[in-house]
């Protein structure tokens, strides 16, 4: 009996020892399968078709999974993800390894001691590519998300995300009590508190009815503030993270509590887009905002599926009653040239063309008006939307298209076909209109494919979206309407004028209510003519095909490149190469144009379709390999300038008069002697054979000899800055390098064609690897005094054809020449210059000695990092001259003429005057007539030029 309560007391322990093991072994359990399930579900969850650029990709099956082993890494790597500085702008690592750490080679050298690869002969790598394409930083601030499929999935670059935007949605989410006894984010509580303050300042204005349809003209109101083209500011500083003061007219209806709603309203600019989010959000919440059901009136059951025939010999024979097609032309940008070539190549005096340029692009407007006067099928739009990728003003720019094409009745057309500046012919006009005309009452529209819910999830549809201040924000969930199938894929369409009556005219549930659906949707055109049309009375004229071929490469073209306008990710199509040629004759299925196509990137395809569909040129026909694209024009204003592109615009035009004075005129006389005057008047870009040749500088000046106003254009061209090691290293990998802004990762060039930068910019490094072992080299930034700003190694896979890095540099950059320097095992590979330039202009004004010297010293005690690679310097041979550093000095305070001499002297160094010629009249006895040039903007272009309608009733 004693021994009873011992072994009572004994089994009490053992039992709660019992519990605490297998509390402990559930917890281990539960670690161990949620780390490996984020490994699994990104595999479930990546892939599949997702919004295009203004179009849907092919489905492709999803990716397979693999095993993710992670490399070892130095310890001091795995420690310091998120230092300070400004690293970790830009999206985050696709590495393994060390990459969001500090690279060794940093670490040592901040002590002064000698590189690793001094030491060490086979380096462990710092930095891996996964892709061909990596873009990458030394502290990231966020980590990869798994669950992103760089599609249209959520945003990596704002906080306050919902992640429950991945779950299923298809149940209505249940209010969970707990969730509001957590803490309040400080963000959220900044709102709160604003909105306290605010409350019972005014009582918001009633909102819109439920089916009240947004009218194309508030779209226009709402999204484009600006009535002149917006300038790129390629030098502006981004601003903090801290919330802007939440400012509202009238404060909302409702507690906006939405994490994605908080977020839009954090980041929004005006007053006004604050405003219009807030009543957004309290309608959608009061369920006064988006029809819960509509109604169906298509008799069929299921997707129509009409099978159209294709028969390459058949579309020859023309019916007795041919259609007549309405082209709406969408423009935007500066492509005037490529623009006018396409014009000419799909015109027929038969057809109609009805032209909206975007309410930015104001040099290509003025350019569409002068042509379209010579043609009476061509009228331009006298409304102008400022429209965004993925914005519901596109959408809103076709309704309003087709009620102005259906309240024309001296056009009578039969189709509406809508068509971009990167679009392109691939069969003849006369083999359109003979297909069309035999299926007269079908509607061509490409659909996504077969799984629905699956579009709908990566298409944003259940989510709300708002555009304002030319942004599209993400409020919050929403549910499809019942009694409807929704549909979409691509938004370019043919469509019949009986269809495209319906949907203007109609006020039955399906059009009123999608309307005002579709008005807070993402991608709205790539979805709202499908759904209409499959749930209409018309849904039996459904042709699933757009008649279209779309340059689809998904790893190229899925990678979130539209985030800054849109808080989504989408894929764009690629442009079209040479070697895409054969994919235009193919005749499995009927198609008649193609896209994408830019001049600037390939001109050489689109010669080649060109040729093909109405032959070659007479020979001799000038201008055929060559292509001017214009980048500013003197009616612009230099307000849509940056102050770099000015301050070198300058330049460039007195490099091309210091030409003109050395090479055309004889000693004593002033005939070829010019004194600048005033802002250039134009610029272009030019190219030959698709390699860029430089800027072409049309701009003022005055004779001295008979002290007259001329005017001239200037070519100046970069000089080659890439450079093989000498004596060459056996490292044969690396084909060419380059520095510059704006890099497309999609056409892998930069945008920002001849690398234009100043002080204030944040250049990118890229480099062309050919095939080969997998290897490892150490990139070196080095400054005009030859302080070395930024070292990092890479791992080149085997497979990687482009690499591209942003370094996180304190601003601003000294001016000069800078060179990235590349190694292999500390063996000098190759290298390249680039030249930050230092600024005569601020805000478009002369720029102010203070200014100057702050812009122009570098950053504060020559710390462009947080590290210092000093014991650098000796192991590279870069020693830093007292001497020059006190003339960087000197050079930083100077302004005026001294600065104008300084900035040239660097450009002249870095850029040559090829040629210069007279626009007009000139003293200049030698000077050439830039007309009768090769190379001027002002030369023959037969390809692009618009002349006199032919008997055939073509222009080409």
């Amino acid at each position: 009996m004693v021994a009873a309560p011992c072994a009572r007391r004994l089994a009490r322990r053992s039992h709660s020892a019992l519990l605490a093991a297998l509390t402990v072994l559930l917890l281990q359990t539960l670690v161990v399968w949620n780390f490996s399930s984020l490994d699994s579900g990104a595999g479930e969850r990546l892939g599949g078709a997702a919004a295009g650029g203004a179009e849907q990709p092919p489905p492709a099956p999803a990716p397979r999974r693999e095993r993710r082993d992670l490399p070892a890494e130095p310890a001091a790597a795995r420690g310091g993800g998120g230092g300070g500085g400004r690293g970790g702008r830009g999206p985050p690592a696709r590495a393994r390894g060390g990459g969001a750490g500090e690279p060794r080679a940093q670490q040592l050298a901040s002590r002064g001691a000698l590189p690793p690869r001094a030491l060490d002969p086979h380096p462990s790598p710092l930095i891996t590519l996964e892709t061909q394409d990596g873009y990458f930083s030394h502290r990231p601030k966020e980590k990869v998300r798994t669950d992103s499929n760089n599609e249209n999935s959520v945003p990596k670059d704002f906080e306050n995300v919902d992640n429950s935007n991945f779950a299923p949605r298809t149940q209505k989410q249940k209010h969970q009590p707990e969730l509001a006894k957590k803490p309040l984010s400080r963000q959220k509580e900044l709102l709160k508190r604003k909105l306290e303050q605010e409350k019972g300042k005014g009582h918001a204005s009633p909102g819109k009815g439920a089916n009240e349809v947004l009218p194309p003209g508030e779209g226009a109101a709402v999204n484009s503030s600006h009535g002149k083209d917006a300038p790129r500011q390629p030098h502006a500083r981004k601003s903090g993270g801290s919330s802007p003061e939440i400012k509202y007219d009238q404060p909302p209806k409702c507690d906006i509590s939405g994490k994605e709603a908080i977020s839009a309203l954090s980041r929004s600019k005006s007053k006004h887009c604050r405003q219009e989010i807030g009543e957004t959000y309290c309608r959608h919440k009061l369920g006064l905002l988006m029809p819960e059901k509509v109604t169906r009136f298509c008799p069929l059951e299921g997707k129509a599926n009409k099978n159209v025939q294709w028969d390459e010999d058949s579309v020859e024979y023309m019916l007795a009653n041919p259609v007549r097609i309405a082209f709406v032309l969408v423009v935007h940008g500066r492509a005037s040239r490529q623009l006018q070539r396409m014009f000419k190549a799909i015109y027929h005096k038969d057809h109609f063309y009805y032209i909206h340029v975007d309410k930015r692009s104001n040099y290509l407007h003025r350019q569409v008006l002068q042509f379209a006067k010579q043609y009476s099928n061509v009228r331009v739009t006298p409304w102008r939307m400022a429209t965004i990728w993925g914005g519901a003003s596109l959408l809103s720019t076709y309704l309003q298209s087709m009620r102005d094409l259906l309240e024309m009745t001296d056009w009578p057309w039969d189709f509406f076909i809508n068509l971009s500046a990167a679009d392109y012919p691939i069969r003849t006009n006369d083999q359109l209109v003979a297909f069309l005309s035999r299926y007269r009452d079908m509607n061509f529209l490409k659909s996504h494919g077969r799984d629905n819910a699956r579009f709908i999830r990566k298409q944003g549809l259940d989510r709300l979206f708002l555009e304002c201040d030319a942004h599209m924000w993400r409020l919050g969930d929403r549910r499809i309407p019942e009694g409807i199938a929704v549909d979409g894929g691509s938004d370019w369409f043919l469509l019949n004028r009986k269809f495209v009556e319906y949907v203007t005219f109609s006020t039955d549930d399906l059009v009123t209510k999608m309307k005002q659906f579709y008005s807070y949707t993402l991608l709205p055109a790539e979805s709202f003519f499908h759904t209409v049309l499959e749930n209409s009375p018309h849904c039996a004229t459904m042709v699933d095909n757009n008649l279209r071929v779309t340059n689809w490469n998904r790893k190229l073209g899925c990678k979130c490149q539209y985030k800054h306008i849109v808080d989504w990710c989408g894929c764009s199509p690629n442009d079209f190469k040479p070697q895409d040629f054969h994919r235009f004759q193919q005749t499995a299925r009927p198609t008649f144009f193609a896209r994408k196509f830019e001049a600037v990137v390939n001109q050489e395809i689109i010669g080649q379709l060109d040729y093909y569909l109405y032959g070659n040129y007479p020979a001799g026909t000038p201008g055929l390999r060559s292509y001017w694209e214009n980048v500013y024009e003197e009616p612009d204003g230099t307000h849509s300038l940056s102050d770099v592109a000015l301050t070198l615009y300058h330049s460039f035009a007195r490099l091309g008069l210091r030409r003109a004075e050395t090479s055309l005129h004889t000693d004593g006389e002033n005939s070829c002697r010019y004194y600048p005057m005033g802002h250039p008047a134009s610029v272009h870009l030019y190219f030959l054979a698709d390699r860029f040749q430089g800027f072409l500088i049309k701009h003022h000046a005055t004779n001295l000899a008979v002290s007259k106003l001329e005017t001239l254009e200037t070519w100046v061209m970069p000089k080659k800055v890439f450079k093989i090691a000498s004596p060459p290293s056996d490292f044969g990998r690396l084909q060419f390098s380059e520095v510059g802004t704006d890099w497309d990762a999609k056409e892998r060039l930069f945008r920002n064609f001849g690398g234009l930068l100043g002080p204030m910019d944040e250049p990118v490094g890229m480099q062309k690897w050919g095939k080969g072992p997998n290897v490892t080299v150490t990139i070196i930034w080095v400054d005009p005094v030859n302080v070395i700003a930024a070292t990092y190694d890479i791992l080149i896979e085997s497979t990687a054809e482009f690499t591209h890095y942003k370094p996180p540099l304190n601003l601003p950059l000294r001016p000069g020449v800078w060179t990235v320097k590349i190694l292999h095992h500390w063996v000098p590979v190759a290298e390249t210059k680039f030249l930050v330039a230092p600024l005569t202009f601020s805000n478009r004004q002369p720029i102010k000695a203070e200014e100057a010297l702050k812009l122009h010293n570098g950053p504060h005690r020559s710390a462009y990092m947080e590290q210092s690679f000093q014991g650098l310097n000796p192991v590279l041979s870069l020693p830093i001259s007292p001497a020059q550093v006190e003339q960087a000095r000197r050079n930083a305070a100077s302004a005026g003429a001294a600065l104008e001499r300084w900035l040239d002297s660097l450009v002249g160094g870095m850029w040559t005057a090829m040629d210069v010629c007279a626009t007009g009249p000139t003293a200049c006895p030698v000077m050439q007539t830039c007309s009768q040039t090769a190379w001027s903007s002002f030369s023959p272009d037969p390809k692009s030029e618009l002349g006199a309608v032919k008997p055939d009733g073509r222009l080409r």
